[in-house]
């Protein structure tokens, strides 16, 4: 007997796995505000030199609102820059210099041009407008000119941090077990988050985004573990679909608080305090019952399948000896198995190598092109937070396609294939289609075609690998993930060599993942690949006989033919 009949015996997704996915998935709601909060808090916007004389009038202009506010303040813009754009009215002013003139003499009318044309750098800091932004890190830091780039540098160490976090949260848990990993990231991710808020310069801005990074996104991966274990295999779309779902929700709530707190220290305070609350749930979940059966904790195991079994009213379905079942098989497994399992496990046998190598390949270029296209998309209008709500209320709409997708005769593998097939065909015809609504309905459709197929192979990652890895191996794609999108950026800059290449190289890399798909199997259906041998043998056989045998063929089928061969071999080796 495996965990999938015993869950299949008090539910796959009852009240008890329905209250897991809200409690441990609406911890995604946090994550998706901190992971898009620079968007907001690091934020550009229009700036010039400073000029310390006009401290008062700067003030005086702070008084007004709307276009009296932007009148007043750009007298004094216009009057201490130089042009370095054509024309009159809509004239471009230097953003990193002004006149070398006698401030102090200034009065109303007087264009300081007019005395003199010599420029100097700004060194009395910088002036910024106020109309949409009353604070960022960019104007706080003066992260402009010459340190322009410093902004984007610390969202590269954001995502070093997730880099370092996926991988190391993953390993502790399937160490120390999902639970305890789980809350030691969220208590991680809320001191960083409110520590932000209170960082005095720029570096120790970094550090501690870079910790929100570490603890954020592997955090949420193992939240989505812990979900995927405690459903069984008919409702696992359903509550990872859910569980996204909340992360998505956590895009809109950042777009509304933004546009409500216009100050970057307070509303990295807004997003940071909320995070607290999931802490609160602790008394309500429990140890995924997975790991604790790989780990011989059957006491514990038993205990929480009774509780589940009785908050989905299903205790009399159970049946008597479904423990001493499932610890025979288990103790079966342990027999062959002179070690615990690491992530070193998942390249050691060709079909796990051959498995992991590329989810990793197909993780990053989803993530590659993802990011690649959302920042070559993102200068769509002039309102930054309608623009932002638009397209984070979009991908929520992805999410709920994903499932009649994933759930249809197409399965895991040629939905992710046929995605990324056709995200990378409509990169490479934005190529060469005419600018126009062609060209903006081709790049849309990659942009929604990779989405979905970013969705999905969360879940195929999670039904492919085997439980004593799953979590080490989650966080493996993942960290391929992160190096993706600190990549995107920097293949952006190729177009200054050759305007086509991004969207070469996106297309490309993309058709390329879609491809090697279907060289893996399908795991619509099937049940979770519990040990190492049976994450080997899943590649080798096409699952029915397993999948939808009963009681006594599954266990025979660990101890005689093809399947105890496959035991044999990743036994050996371990």
């Amino acid at each position: 007997m495996k965990f999938d009949d015993v869950l299949k015996s008090i539910g796959e997704f009852g009240p008890y796995q329905i209250k897991v996915c809200l409690l441990v998935g609406s911890y995604g709601i946090f994550v998706g505000m901190n992971l898009l909060a620079q968007v907001f808090t690091g934020a550009s916007s229009d700036h010039w030199c400073n000029v310390k004389e006009w401290k008062a009038e700067y003030d005086a202009c702070s008084d007004l609102n709307g276009d009296e506010y932007l009148s007043c303040l750009h007298q004094y813009r216009d009057a201490s820059i130089p042009k370095v754009g054509p024309g009159d009215a809509e004239s471009l002013y230097s953003q990193c210099s002004k006149y070398d003139a006698n401030y102090a003499t200034w009065a109303d009318g007087y264009f300081a041009g007019n005395e003199t044309d010599e420029v100097i750098r700004c060194d009395d800091g910088w002036a910024f407008d106020q109309s949409v932004y009353k604070s960022t890190i960019r104007s706080e830091f003066n992260l402009v000119c010459d340190k322009k780039s410093s902004g984007e540098f610390a969202q590269s160490a954001f995502f070093f941090g997730v880099l370092l976090g996926s991988i190391s949260l993953g390993v502790l848990a399937d160490v120390i077990g999902r639970f305890y990993a789980y809350y030691i990231g969220v208590l991680m991710s809320f001191l960083s988050s409110l520590a932000t808020a209170f960082m005095p310069n720029y570096w120790s801005y970094t550090f501690m985004r870079t910790l929100v990074g570490f603890s954020s996104i592997g955090t949420f991966l193992l939240a989505f573990v812990i979900v995927m274990e405690v459903v069984g295999p008919s409702k696992r779309v359903l509550a990872g679909i859910i569980a996204q779902s909340l992360f998505g929700i956590g895009f809109i709530i950042l777009s509304l608080l933004a546009y409500l707190i216009r100050e970057w220290r307070t509303l990295q305070i807004a997003i940071a305090v909320p995070t607290i609350l999931c802490l609160f749930t602790m008394p309500f979940v429990n140890e995924s019952p997975r790991w604790l059966i790989s780990r011989k904790q059957y006491d514990k195991t038993e205990a929480i399948i009774h509780k589940a079994a009785k908050q989905n009213g299903k205790e009399a379905n159970l049946p008597d000896n479904f423990m001493s079942e499932l610890i025979k098989t288990e103790e079966l497994v342990k027999s062959r198995r002179e070690r615990t399992p690491t992530v070193v496990d998942l390249f050691r046998t060709p079909n796990l190598r051959k498995s992991i190598l590329n989810l990793m390949y197909n993780w990053f270029i989803n993530s590659l092109v993802y990011y690649g296209l959302a920042l070559n998309t993102a200068s769509l209008g002039s309102n930054d937070y309608m623009i932002f709500f638009i397209s984070v209320s979009t991908e929520l709409l992805v999410y709920l396609l994903a499932i009649p997708i994933m759930e249809s005769p197409l399965g895991r593998k040629y939905s992710v294939g046929g995605a990324e097939l056709i995200g990378g065909t409509a990169c490479l015809l934005t190529i060469i289609l005419p600018k126009g609504i062609w060209r903006t309905t081709a790049a849309m459709i990659g942009k929604f075609a990779i989405t979905v197929s970013f969705v999905i192979v969360y879940f195929y990652t999670v039904e492919l690998l085997p439980t004593p890895v799953r979590s080490s191996g989650f966080g493996l794609c993942s960290t391929a993930s992160r190096v993706a999108g600190i990549m995107s950026p920097l293949i952006l800059i190729l177009e200054d060599f050759w305007k086509p290449l991004p969207l070469l190289i996106f297309g490309s890399t993309c058709i390329i993942g879609g491809l090697l798909v279907m060289f893996l199997p399908d795991t619509r259906g099937r049940r979770l690949p519990e040990t190492l041998a049976e994450g080997e043998e899943f590649r080798m056989t096409d699952g029915k006989s397993r999948d939808s045998g009963n009681i006594n063929e599954e266990k025979n089928s660990t101890g005689n033919g093809e399947s105890n061969t496959a035991f044999e071999k990743v036994n050996t080796i371990a």
